[in-house]
């Protein structure tokens, strides 16, 4: 009768066919077993040279089930008979090393070269803050706060409504609390958005399940606003979050507590659309994020139901799905042109953890890597331009920012930002907004609510030259669309126009139907690129009435047009279909609203004569009283 047994040669003596260091360990069961296989010495079977056959086909059966390691499998396998023991022996190929020997580090450190290692926070003065901003209470996790070059908005708290504030940037220090407001919905607001492409127009949703657009002054809120340039009514519960589409002009994506994302498209005459364009209802749960790739041709989103998906936005069709059961995201983020997904949410422990994905093939995270055990919600911010990656927690003041690339570990941990004040929100300046003379690479607005405080912060990357740094602002995303919504829900598919920070540098123009009748700066900046496309409205109508009293005050002088860079205001009316608004007749629109405010004007007229008449009337009837 033939004994197996198993032994383990000593771990400090290599595998080699010459008479081994073996030390017998007796009769092992199968989980010894396994265990000895995985360990990088050899495993033994006892035998004579009279059964040496029998043993070998024994040690086979044995070791057939028992898993190994990759670099097991790589290697070549010998029976060899030392003494009275036939010896399996796993010698590894040439150029493989062994797993003890591969995890070892090196006493040279790995140094990796980076224009950003050296990145740091620099919070704003108390004079350059918004101080005495009542912040809105609301528990949704969403950022409560937007920002653009000209105007920053943040949800307020108030009875009787949803309302937000709209502050210019250069409005800082004490804030009036009587400033007028946005107070136009009937629920709590719980998200704005600045369009991208128009400085004055902002969107904003609410529990009130609707979703509102709004056409904000040029110089600022000078009374409460009330009445929206468009109203969307088409979810049935309350709207939770809303995001403009990052390269066509005026398409606005929103999503509610009935599970589903609506497409609309802006350009319509109607002031009240109540049909979107498409609804997406693949989710079963509450959408709780959702981020555009770089040219809008892929949507991400997070769901309540642990899941996030990728999808297909003009078509609505569903192209990866991630049910990764130890990461429960709740945040996700497209990491620009790179192909991956970034997604922070809870570990099975629920710790805070952010993920990172192949946006292709979402069955297993690239890497996972757990933060800390706090319970706020993590969000994610990414500049496309310098590969950085932001990471702010709700209800702490630290955010740490790491480098992202392409190749494996895939982030590199930079440094973290550290500060007592929590943060309830966040607010981002887009890259056109920054101060490159600092070397402003990044700035968060921290709405810090036990303080009633919007504090700027600047990313900046010390340099001591003070003059434009080209290789820390390469081109970016300039304030023009790419395409008209038209085009954009034919079929057509295009990356953002880009612009250069440097100082002076021309503002390149919008779409081809836009840019031909505008020309290069035209009314992007007044008026806005939607104006421009759609009613008249009533800034068009100040607009007009400005051309007419200077018409009347400069009839003898030469006619300009709009597209040579001259105030709109100093310019004579237009007389031809193509020369501002091309393709409308805007002469005889011209005359139509000429006549509305006639008609307006005797109506007030009216009115006051008949004020007056009742006022006599009042005073009469006193004075008879008073006699008696």
């Amino acid at each position: 009768m033939t004994v197996i047994q198993l032994t383990c040669k000593s771990t400090c003596q290599p595998a080699i066919k010459t008479e081994p260091d073996i030390q017998d360990i007796g009769q092992i069961k199968t989980p010894a077993a396994r265990e000895a296989l995985h360990h990088p010495s050899t495993s033994a079977v006892q035998s004579t040279p009279e059964n040496l056959s029998t043993c070998r086909h024994i040690l086979y059966d044995r070791l057939k089930g028992f898993p190994l390691r990759s670099d097991q499998l790589k290697a070549v396998p010998t029976l060899f008979l030392s003494g009275q023991c036939l010896v399996w022996s796993i010698l590894p190929r040439k150029g493989v090393q062994p797993r003890h020997q591969r995890n070892t580090m090196t006493w040279r450190p790995q140094y990796r070269s980076s224009k950003f290692r050296h990145v740091f926070g620099k919070a704003a003065t108390k004079e350059n803050c918004y101080d005495g901003v009542p912040i809105t209470r609301s528990v949704h996790d969403n950022h409560f706060c937007a920002v653009n070059p000209r105007f920053i908005a943040v949800i307020t708290e108030c009875a009787g409504g949803g309302a937000f504030l709209v502050l210019s940037v250069h409005h800082t220090g004490k804030v009036d609390p009587h400033h007028p407001k946005v107070s136009g919905h009937r629920g709590n607001v719980l998200d704005i958005k600045w369009n991208p492409f128009n400085d004055f127009c902002i969107a904003s949703c609410s529990e009130d399940s609707t979703v509102k657009v709004w056409d904000i002054p040029p110089h600022g809120m000078l009374k409460n606003l009330t009445l929206p340039w468009k109203e969307l009514q088409g979810h049935s519960r309350r709207v939770g979050l809303i995001e403009w589409h990052p390269t066509a002009n005026n398409v606005l994506f929103s999503t509610g507590y009935d599970y589903q994302v609506m497409i609309w498209n802006l350009d319509c005459p109607e002031a009240v659309i109540k049909n979107p364009v498409r609804t997406i209802s693949h989710h079963t749960d509450v959408v709780l994020s959702m981020s555009f790739n770089t040219d809008g041709s892929r949507l991400a989103t997070s769901c309540k139901d642990k899941k996030i998906r990728v999808l297909e936005p003009r078509t609505g069709n569903l192209l990866q799905e991630a049910n990764c059961k130890n990461h429960k995201a709740s945040k996700v983020l497209f990491l620009g042109n790179l192909k991956m997904l970034l997604s922070t949410g809870n570990s099975r422990w629920n710790h805070r953890q952010m993920a990172l994905w192949d946006q292709e093939d979402l069955d297993v995270p690239l890497l996972q890597e757990d933060l800390d055990g706090s319970s706020g919600v993590l969000f994610p911010f990414y500049d496309p331009d310098t590969h950085m990656l932001y990471i702010a927690g709700k209800g702490d003041g630290n955010i740490r920012y790491y480098e992202i690339s392409s190749e494996k570990p895939y982030m590199h941990f930079l440094t973290e930002y550290r500060s007592h004040t929590p943060q309830k929100g966040m607010g981002i300046m887009p890259k056109r907004g920054l101060d490159v003379s600092s070397c402003e690479v990044f700035r968060f607005y921290k709405l810090v609510t036990i303080k009633a405080l919007i504090e700027p912060l600047s990313m900046i990357v010390p340099r001591r030259s003070e003059s434009y740094q080209e290789d820390i602002y390469p081109m970016t995303a300039a304030s023009a669309a790419a395409m008209s919504a038209e085009e954009w829900l034919s079929g057509m598919d295009k990356g953002p126009v880009l612009q250069s920070l440097k100082p002076g540098s021309r503002v390149p123009d919008s779409y081809p139907e836009l840019s031909s009748g505008l020309g290069s700066k035209g009314l992007d900046n007044s008026l806005g690129t939607r104006r421009s496309q759609s009613r008249p409205g009533q800034l068009q109508l100040a607009y007009i009435q400005d051309q007419l009293g200077n018409k009347e005050g400069k009839e003898g002088k030469s006619k300009t047009s709009v597209s040579n860079g001259q105030d709109p205001t100093l310019c004579s009316p237009p007389k031809t279909e193509n020369e501002v608004w091309g393709g409308f007749d805007l002469r005889l629109k011209f005359h139509k609203q000429q006549e509305e405010i006639r008609r307006l004007r005797e109506m007030l007229n009216q009115r006051d004569v008949r004020i007056k008449q009742l006022e006599l009337e009042i005073n009469n009837v006193r004075n008879s009283q008073g006699s008696h």
